[in-house]
């Protein structure tokens, strides 16, 4: 360095000097290293708002970027002038004698090291304390953002009755700002004491005067508003308390309001008092006061902040906590209810009874084409064998399940989108060219019917096959989608990082690889989309070869003047851009509506300052045996307690276009994020009703919905305090559940079920509960999940007694493992080395007063890991009360398990096993039943053989058979069960 510093003896070193050449490499490699900083922040901040400018949303880049860079200078040019402004104070003020002594001479050192470069070290100071300051600032934008255009909630809570806004908008700002003036304080502080203590205003060593009266008057200021920061602090805290955690609940429990908030208010009294005497001791110059007055806030926030609430806690409430909580309890209970959207679930006591009138066997034998068989977790392999026809495309690994009218009639579906899959691609064709420029887009939507009916209803024992909405082949769901529905699927879940797209010139011709047709040659496109940034100029191929670090984009001549680049296009990252305020459901689903393919998506308003509800991890709360725990969420945190579904947004899966429709009008963060973002959400009115058919209940809501009914089902404080009524969501029975590691819950699925005051089945998001700890059946919890009908969002609970006779899952999982009557019919399938078993989804439905099991047996080679080897469904087996059965088609299964012969309580047919009395299913409706299944599977047979008359007789056939079978049922009275039934 070339500063001169004293050798001690009175003299002065000469300078080291660097080489020529030293000096211009090192400053050469500080030019670069800028440059290549200041290139890379440009190319991220520019290419950004490219690609909002291309969704139509620059809007939301612009506003975010002013809203950044304002709190940015704001708190940073507040911490810069603050801290320079004292160094500066601090330096006017130093003494201009100080006393000769070994201190001062070795501070000399310092003094004249910074003496040449004294404005750049205090220009430096401010430039890296305004950084920091500005950086956190910047990070707060979603804070200030919704304290300067809050919207009340019309609520206000129960101690300071205050408008519920206040805790959720205004007070997390509030406590960032006093933090901000805090640390501030501490800074500025902690600079003016080096500066005097620099230039002798403090001095260590000296036996008295040890401060200069200036260093004392700005150190007592800078101190005294720092005290006065820290009773701001304490005022906020009571409020926090609403929301704090740790108690028997959430919000404010017994000691919390006697002792903790109490505290609060006597602390900030003393901070008060203890900051004056600082401002005092500014004239006074004795620090004995001030001096009392910190020691008696430390040892006060000692004593009142934690020994105090402490000691209540420990003698006054632990040995009545029942008698001094229940108040706080109810306020919990009654917050949480609202805050999750559970206030209004309705519950039903369920008597668990297995016994039907013949209108109701009826009634479930018209449910049966209701009920999905189709696993779509199993199912994906055989879509990805029969439907994949190219190894570089894929679907996803938990298929997804919808509804569509075909017809005449409204029938759940498993959908998968058939996606580009860039690893299949043979390693000899990995080049730039094809990852980037042809293999750019995936090809249409697969989707089978949920269970083994074909689209006319039919029903026959089960396929090997799924019975696909369509042809097969590229069309495997044209049974849903009119006629020239566009396939192509540029904007998916498994996209490619980027992709090079369109024409490079006008005459260039199609490369994108299109639709795939088994035997025939592949067709090319181009696309010509709304989405995607043009890259036709020399500049924007230099940005973007720097953006993904490729310098191909910049030298290729497949990119050219009508090329557009496609990047960041998962529809889950799409909308979290495009609507950072959201928390984005993790489940995009496909539909096709007027002949295109979109993504749905759920977005949520989230907050974990919603007065006095429970908290609850948003990973735990949505984690089962299907979602892992550990998948990255846009959360600012992991804890919430407020959530609701505020939007819904739609992707077009060919051009990009996202769409944000509001859903929950009425709550108060969507209203506030609207006025942060005009314009860019749509009014809940403007769905079209063609897309409000596919809306459906969103699954990460339900998952936390359930998660808190486990508790908070319960409305009573009492019995809630006593948590002899809790329950909780049984584990996957279809999962591994080995000891030692955290159980993995059953999730919730997707079927049309008859709800309690609902004449005909409502595609619904359903779950069950068992009592905690136990295996029974504790409730059915279903929420209608079709947008398009009132009652959609309504929570219902079919709820047992505690000691109900209904089996929960795990017990009717080992019962059909178990059962001797069903083992003997799957005797090929248990002997044989080469098939191993896999059970599929096992499906709980509502039947009269009780519960009805479904699952699907499934079966594939064991061992066998090649592509061609899926699960294929061969059984099915159902559980109703206390009877079992297996058979090939549902129909039969359901009506075996509902029918048992008086005299020995056992099953006819052979297909199931009886271990209790019932109704009687007549045995001539039985018969009646089989032979309408025949004469279906006889009126498919002609309709492949091209023989339409003898299809439509065979057709009319099978429908007078069944009409008859249920007239017959409806007339049939129940007998009475014979003594001699075993029970």
């Amino acid at each position: 360095m070339s500063s001169i510093f004293d050798d001690g003896l009175g003299g002065a070193t000469e300078p080291v000097r660097r080489p020529g050449w030293a000096r211009g490499v090192l400053v050469t490699a500080v030019v670069m290293l800028v440059l290549f900083f200041a290139m890379s922040g440009f190319t991220g901040f520019w290419t950004e708002r490219l690609w909002f400018s291309s969704t139509g949303y620059r809007s939301v880049f612009s506003h975010l970027v002013v809203t950044k860079i304002g709190l940015f200078l704001v708190f940073g040019g507040i911490m810069a002038a603050t801290v320079t402004a004292n160094a500066v104070v601090a330096y006017r003020l130093r003494p201009l004698f100080r006393p000769a002594s070994p201190e001062q001479v070795g501070l000399d050192r310092y003094r004249q090291a910074i003496g040449p470069v004294r404005l750049w070290v205090l220009l430096g100071l401010a430039a890296v304390t305004g950084a920091f300051a500005g950086g956190a600032g910047a990070d707060s934008w979603r804070a200030y953002l919704q304290w300067r255009n809050q919207v009340p909630f019309g609520s206000t809570d129960p101690y300071f009755h205050k408008d519920k806004g206040f805790y959720v908008f205004e007070l997390p700002w509030l406590h960032h700002v006093v933090d901000f003036a805090m640390a501030v304080f501490v800074v500025s502080l902690l600079v003016a004491i080096v500066v005097h203590y620099l230039y002798g205003g403090i001095r260590l060593q000296a036996s008295r005067d040890r401060l200069s009266g200036p260093a004392a008057a700005q150190i007592s200021v800078l101190l005294g508003l720092f005290v006065l920061g820290k009773a701001a602090d304490y005022w906020l805290d009571r409020y926090d308390l609403l929301s704090g955690s740790g108690g028997v609940v959430d919000g404010i429990t017994y000691t919390d309001d006697h002792a903790v908030m109490p505290a609060k208010t006597i602390l900030m009294s003393i901070a008060i008092i203890c900051a004056l005497l600082f401002f005092a001791n500014v004239i006074q110059r004795t620090w004995l006061l001030p001096s009392v007055g910190l020691v008696l806030l430390v040892l006060s926030a000692i004593l009142l902040g934690l020994i105090w609430p402490g000691a209540v806690q420990q003698f006054q409430v632990g040995p009545s906590e029942g008698d001094k909580e229940p108040r706080y309890i109810a306020n919990n209970i009654k917050a949480t209810r609202e805050a999750y959207g559970i206030a209004g679930v309705k519950v039903t006591p369920y008597t668990g009874q297995s016994t039907l009138t013949p209108k109701d066997q009826r009634a479930e034998l018209d449910n049966v084409p209701g009920i999905r068989l189709v696993d779509p977790q199993l199912i994906r392999a055989a879509f990805e064998n029969q439907q994949q026809l190219r190894k570089y495309f894929s679907v996803a690994k938990v298929l997804d399940v919808d509804h569509y009218p075909v017809n005449g009639h409204d029938r759940d579906v498993v959908l998968g989108v058939r996606e580009v899959n860039q690893s299949g691609i043979p390693d000899d064709a990995k080049n730039w060219s094809n990852l980037h420029t042809v293999y750019t887009h995936g090809y249409g939507v697969i989707a089978a019917y949920g269970n083994q009916r074909d689209a006319e209803g039919r029903e026959s024992p089960l396929p090997a096959n799924p019975r696909y909405a369509g042809k097969g082949g590229s069309d495997a769901a044209s049974d849903l989608a009119p006629e020239g529905y566009r396939p192509q699927i540029y904007f998916g879940e498994k996209s490619p990082d980027y992709s090079i797209v369109g024409k490079a010139s006008e005459k260039s011709r199609d490369v994108e690889l299109d639709q795939p047709s088994p035997g025939d040659e592949d067709t090319t496109t181009t696309y010509d989309g709304k989405a995607g940034v043009d890259v036709g100029s020399l500049f924007r191929k230099v940005l973007y070869a720097w953006k993904f670090g490729d310098p191909k984009i910049a030298l290729s001549e497949r990119v050219g003047s009508h090329s557009k680049v496609l990047y960041d296009r998962k529809p889950s990252e799409m909308v979290e851009k495009v609507a950072p305020w959201l928390t984005v459901d993790r489940d995009p689903f496909p539909a096709i509506v007027n002949g295109r393919v979109v993504w749905l998506l759920d977005g949520y308003t989230t907050t974990d300052h919603y007065p006095l509800a429970q908290h609850g991890s948003y990973k735990e709360m949505t984690s089962d045996s299907q979602a892992s725990p550990t998948e990255f969420r846009t959360l600012p945190t992991d804890e919430i307690n407020y959530m609701r579904n505020a939007v819904k947004a739609v992707v077009d899966a060919y051009d990009g276009t996202v769409t944000l429709y509001a859903w929950d009008e009425s709550d108060p963060i969507l209203k506030t994020w609207r006025k942060v973002f005009p314009g860019t959400v749509k009014s809940k009115k403007e769905i079209p009703a063609e897309l409000l058919e596919h809306m459906r209940y969103p699954e990460d809501l339900f998952k936390v919905q359930r998660y808190q009914l486990q508790r908070y089902h319960v409305t009573d404080a009492d019995t809630f305090y006593v948590g002899k009524d809790r329950w909780e969501v049984p584990g996957d029975p279809t999962v591994d559940q080995r000891p030692g590691v955290a159980k993995k819950l059953q999730p919730p699925y997707r079927l049309s079920v008859r709800t309690s005051d609902e004449g005909t089945p409502v595609f619904s998001l359903t779950s069950t509960f068992v009592p905690k700890d136990k295996a029974n059946l504790a409730a059915f919890v279903s929420v209608d999940g079709d947008a398009s009908r009132d009652g959609y969002g309504t929570i219902r609970i079919l709820q047992l007694p505690s000691t109900g006779p209904v089996r929960g899952p795990s017990q009717i999982a080992n019962d059909f493992a178990t059962d001797s009557a069903i083992q003997q019919k799957l005797t090929q399938f248990n002997v044989s080395r080469n098939i191993s078993k896999v059970y599929g989804n096992l499906l709980t439905i509502p039947v009269g007063d009780s519960l009805l099991y479904v699952q699907p047996l499934y079966t594939k080679k064991a061992g066998a890991a090649t592509s061609g080897n899926f699960p294929v469904l061969n059984f099915v087996l159902v559980s109703f009360g206390d009877r079992l059965a297996i058979a090939t088609t549902m129909t039969e299964a359901i009506a075996d398990a509902l029918r048992v012969r008086g005299d020995t309580g056992t099953s006819q047919g052979g297909n199931g096993s009886g271990k209790g009395s019932g109704p009687v299913l007549d045995d001539h409706v039985v018969s009646l039943l089989e032979r309408a299944d025949n004469a279906f599977a006889q009126a498919k047979q002609a309709l492949s053989d091209g023989d339409l008359a003898a299809y439509q007789e065979h057709t009319d056939e099978a429908q007078r058979l069944v009409a008859r079978a249920l007239q017959v049922a409806q007339a049939t009275p129940s007998p009475t069960p014979s003594p001699k039934a075993k029970p």
